[in-house]
This record gives C-alpha cells, structure tokens and sequence, in this order.
C-alpha cells in the first residue's frame, strides 16, 4: 500500500529503463555474501512504515545467517531510499545490481515504485519479490519470470473487505479514493465484490496524494446518507480523513471502512479518531494468541525493538526477504533460475499461517484479516484492533491467472 505517487511512471524512470534495455545481463560468481537489495522510502510520507519494514526484513536475515546460511555463505541487507519516487527507485535499484552486485532486490512500498524497480530488475535478469500491493505487477505485461509479489493484491484485500462490509452495514456506499494506482486498485477490488451483492453506489469522489483538508467532501457525503464510506488511501492520507470525517460527525449515520488499516496510522490519529473504523490487514500482531509462527516472529521483534510490537507492512519486509532466503535454501544455490523454480509453489508458515506462492504469477496465497479499531477494553497501547473475521488464504479469492494475461 501500498502502497503511492501517480500510476504514472516520470520521464526519468523510462530514461532509466531505456538503458536498462541496451545492458547484457549479468553473471554473478559465487561471492561468500548473498547481497539482497531492499529499496524502500525511509524519506516521505510513508517513512515509518518503511523503517518498520527494514527492521523486520533484518530478523530475516539475521535467521538465516544464524542457521548457518547457506553452507557457511552468510546474508547480507543493502537498505537504499527510494524516497517514494519511481525515477528514484530505478537509480537506486540500477545501482544495486551494477555496483553492489546483489543477488535479489526486495522490498517498496508504493504501487508505481514497484513497478520501476521491477523493470529494471526483470531487464536485468534479478528476482525481485514485491511487498507492496499491486494487481498489476503480477499480470502482464508488467510481470517477468523474475518477479514475485508477498503482498497482498488490491483485488484480494478490497474483495475480502467489500464482502465483508457489505453483508454486514449495508449496500448503499459512497466511495473515497486516493487518485493514484492505490486508490483506483482498491475501489475496482470493491466494485468487483459488490456488484454480486446488488450494492449500490451513490458517488465514486477522489482526492489528490497529499490532501490536507477533506471539508468540501464531507458535507456531501453525509447529504447523500450511505451505509458505508469506503475510504481507500493511505499513510497520512488516511489519518487525516478518518479523522476530520470523525470530527465532522459523520459516524452518527455511517460506517467508515478502509481496505487496509494502518496500524502504524492508527497509533498516530488515536483511538477517538479511529473508534469503530473497520478495514482489512495482512497482519497484525495480535495474531500471536492462535497462531505460533506469528508468536515466533513478534517475540524476535520484540528482542530487537525495545519490546515493541510489529506493524502490518513491517512484517511484509520480514516476509519478503524470508521467502527469497528460503528458496535459496530450497535451491541450494543463490542462481537466479534455481532460485525462481525452488520459490514456485512454495508452501510456508513464516509469520501468520499458511501461505503458497502461485507458480503461474509468483503471487503469495495468504489470509485476510477483517480488523475493527477500538477505544476500549485495550490490554496494552499495542492493542489497537479487533481481528472480527479471517478470509482464509484460497487462490479463488484471487484474480485468475487468465485474467492476468498467462497462459
């Protein structure tokens, strides 16, 4: 979410990609380092997420060299700054595998940064597994046999949140989007859901990347009366939004829902703000009380982070370096080839039940988690949320790989 920027890919991004064409791949030796780059936007509006995302990325790391890596060959994490910005993004990842000579790229956290990094990756003959959401990335022409994606799609998540929002408050539904890649995903991900469930839509309003004041959308969101609000942004768009919406009264006739939860933004808006806003999430760390893995991982956190808890677009960094490392186990061999054919339906627990990578798309099958923010009843100042319902990993709940453009 996710996650920012204009679908639109700058002057500078193609410039980059243009001499990415005309370069050989390259072939590496057998270093004793197995670099993995990870650009992610440490500056910027989604700077904590992304520093969230380094940090659990590095327990990944940290795993795998301590289990000996792969015979005795240690891993190593090269965080670069993205700086939420495709042409950025490109540089940075061009740099990567020309100087820095890595093995793997992970990392994003932007739909149209993803895609800089996965073009000049795929020209260049690197895997690269995505954590940031994006339906295009996974579908033609954008998607290589290089490229994977541990996120969760917009058209998953939005489809597991819509069912939900849908059955339960009502079917007559305004919607707010963020007028980029996110936003425009989410919002078909939502209209996809609904139309089987007869839903009925009052008005489809966007908003600039960055909107500071919501006042002349409110009025008329309220006057059109919907059951439900969809608000699909993100980052500090969504704190502000929720917020205003909430100061503006709007709960008293509606229900807010957002197709991912920020953890992180609702730590920062508060709990009067969020009260009773639902959305969806790919983790969140509550999780720990049923599940083992999620247990595993939020107590490693914990060890390295002054016993703090991690966020949900945090643990994609755990997630998406953690899988490329056990491929590369699986392989026994950090050769790209080897490496895509032993990650191609691989199945595995890391930190929140059972997920698959979908051998046609390189796409995570993965749970979806229903979440409802609460203001009350919190044991700690981490237990922000509710889990009301998991949509459980199932490759049907997924665009088909046809409609993606495969074979």
């Amino acid at each position: 979410m996710s996650h920012a920027m204009t679908a639109q890919i700058s002057r500078r991004t193609l410039l980059a990609a243009s001499s990415v064409l005309a370069m050989p791949a390259i072939v590496r030796a057998q270093d004793s380092t197995i670099k993995i780059g990870f650009p992610v936007p440490l500056t910027g509006p989604y700077g904590t997420e992304a520093k969230d995302q380094v940090a659990c990325a590095q327990i990944a790391i940290a795993e795998f060299n301590e289990a000996g890596g792969l015979g005795g060959r240690k891993a190593e994490l090269l965080v670069r700054d993205d700086k939420l910005d495709p042409g950025e993004a490109a540089t940075r990842t061009l740099e990567l595998i020309e100087n820095d000579r890595v093995s793997f790229i992970a990392g994003s956290l932007s739909a149209s940064v993803q895609l800089a990094i996965n073009n000049v990756a795929k020209q260049r003959g690197i895997l690269f597994n995505s954590i940031s959401q994006s339906d295009q990335i996974v579908a033609l022409p954008d998607w290589s046999k290089t490229t994977f994606h541990e996120a969760m799609t917009p058209y998953l998540t939005a489809g597991a949140v819509g069912r939900y929002a849908f059955k339960n408050f009502g079917k007559k539904v305004v919607f707010l989007r963020a007028d980029y890649a996110y936003g425009n995903e989410m919002i078909d991900g939502f209209k996809a859901a609904g139309a089987p469930m007869g839903i009925e839509v009052l008005a489809d309003l966007r908003h600039p990347l960055g909107t500071t004041d919501y006042s002349t959308l409110l009025p008329r969101i309220q006057s059109l009366k919907p059951d439900i609000l969809v608000l699909a942004n993100f980052g500090r768009d969504q704190q502000i939004s929720i917020k205003q919406a909430t100061d503006f009264g709007l709960k008293k006739t509606t229900k807010i829902v957002a197709p991912i939860l920020l953890y992180t933004s609702r730590l920062a808006a508060g709990a009067q703000a969020f009260e009773g806003v639902i959305g969806g999430t790919s983790y969140y760390w509550g999780i720990e009380a049923n599940t083992p893995s999620a247990k595993a991982f939020n107590d490693k956190y914990r060890k390295a982070n002054e016993n703090r808890v991690p966020s949900d677009y945090g643990a994609l960094g755990y997630a998406g370096v953690r899988s490329i490392l056990a491929g590369v186990t699986r392989a026994g061999s950090t050769d790209t080839a080897k490496v895509v054919a032993a990650m191609e339906g691989l199945k595995y627990d890391s930190y929140k039940g059972a997920q698959e990578i979908r051998s046609c798309d390189h796409q995570s099958v993965q749970s979806v988690f229903i979440i409802e923010s609460k203001s009350k009843d919190m044991a700690n100042q981490y237990d922000v949320f509710n889990v009301l319902a998991t949509d459980a990993a199932n490759a049907e709940n997924l665009r088909s790989c046809k409609d993606e453009g495969h074979a």
